[in-house]
């Protein structure tokens, strides 16, 4: 893990791209802004970890039977399917 000390308005940059600014500190509550591409992925730990778990649940529900959609009643009117056309 790499260590950095920055004071407020300082910031550092990840791989080119990622800025990382210190905006506020709070007492010990530190407000960090961070300008990122809209492809890479920004979360709180503990968001990064619930989303990490609903994944991996969503990978092991298996053989779980599809719900059965309601059977609709078909409508006055519809349209009929196009003739076969043979060449």
């Amino acid at each position: 893990m790499l260590i950095l000390s920055r004071k407020l308005g300082e910031t550092i940059v990840i791989d080119g791209h990622i800025h990382v600014t210190v905006m506020r500190v709070d007492g010990e509550v530190v407000k960090l802004g961070i300008a990122a591409p809209t492809e890479v992925p920004v979360h709180r730990k503990e968001v990064y970890e619930e989303i990490q778990r609903s994944n991996q649940a969503a990978l092991t529900k298996q053989n779980m039977p599809l719900p059965k959609l309601p059977k609709f009643p078909k409508l006055a009117g519809a349209a009929k399917p196009a003739a076969t056309v043979k060449i």
